[in-house]
């Protein structure tokens, strides 16, 4: 277990440095979308090209890691909304919880991560993971997030805007374009090369840091909220659901499907445990306080569910780690 901390610390820590940077002021809330731009669409893109470009392409196109983790992703949104739906928290509020609650802070915490705690061929499954979390997962939840206008233009027109969505974001399409260059055995000119790895190298500290300033920034407008005090029982299960729930599922699913005869490497069923383990992604606060949900609530789940993860996720390492 202390080796294990050894290494899950630092990346907890710097989310701590941020938090703190942002709580004292040394970083201005009004410099947080800057770090978070940097983050989306230079660093974490180059990051993920190079682990996609580096990766074999047999472990990118890994069907049985892909469907299984999909299905538990399914289960994991109906599960949150079936639990979630009530007077006051309604289609919008329930569908950003089930996406905090099914969707881990891979890129921005786990590809790093979990290379550090596995090795580098610990991308490939991680890389699977994130584009059923990206494209599939976000897409379904962003889209049930407009049944409560389902009279007016509702799932409809939300799923093109998930799908555009999804087309913006220049995530998948790193992973695309290094999944190609894995394919043909491409490689980047030194220059450009040392350009992108400069750029790669960046993304982990800096990624880290901003969920830190994002989680303080949070916390620090709470009460600005429109919708009223927020009641431990409007975020607690959520927040228990997806550091518990969450991996016990996927842990199950994986074992499942290998007794069923679905081919899943002992490596990559312990990817998509400790994948699923991780705390929720950041980048969801985002997308709630775009989508009009309640950001105060998205923003208190991922806050409990990264700070308890040190231990949960370290303590989930030490368990399964090989």
């Amino acid at each position: 277990m202390l080796e294990v901390l050894r290494i899950t610390f630092p990346f907890f820590a710097l989310v701590l440095c941020g938090y703190a940077a942002a709580r004292k002021g040394l970083l201005p809330l009004e410099a947080i979308p800057g770090l978070n731009g940097f983050v989306l669409f230079f660093a974490l893109p180059c990051m993920l090209f190079r682990f996609g470009a580096s990766t074999p392409i047999a472990q990118l196109l890994d069907a049985g890691v892909f469907f299984t983790y999909l299905v538990c992703a399914l289960i994991m949104v109906a599960f949150t909304i079936g639990v979630s739906l009530n007077a006051r928290i309604r289609w919008n509020d329930a569908s950003l919880g089930a996406l905090v609650a099914a969707f881990p802070n891979t890129g921005f915490m786990g590809v790093p991560l979990l290379v550090a705690l596995l090795g580098a061929q610990a991308a490939g499954p991680t890389i699977v993971t994130i584009v059923v979390d990206m494209v599939i997962t976000s897409s379904l939840c962003v889209a049930l997030s407009r049944m409560d206008t389902a009279g007016e233009h509702g799932v409809a027109g939300a799923a093109k805007k998930a799908l555009a969505g999804v087309v913006r974001n220049p995530m998948p399409w790193s992973i695309l374009l290094g999944a190609a260059f894995s394919f043909w055995s491409f490689e980047l000119v030194g220059p450009v090369a040392k350009t992108v790895g400069l750029l790669a190298d960046a993304a982990s500290p800096v990624a880290l840091f901003t969920i830190g300033a994002v989680l303080a920034r949070s916390q620090m407008l709470a009460h600005e909220r429109p919708h009223g005090p927020l009641r431990a029982g409007d975020y607690l299960p959520v927040a228990v659901i997806k550091l518990l729930v969450h991996p016990l599922l996927v842990l199950l699913a994986t074992v499942a499907a290998v007794q069923l005869g679905v081919t899943i490497e002992p490596l990559a069923a312990t990817v998509m445990v400790l994948v699923a383990a991780l705390p929720s992604a950041s980048n969801v606060s985002l997308l709630a306080e775009r989508l009009g949900a309640d950001n105060g609530r998205i923003a208190r789940i991922i806050l409990v569910t990264t700070a308890v993860a040190f231990l949960t996720f370290s303590g989930a390492v030490a368990l399964i780690k090989p």
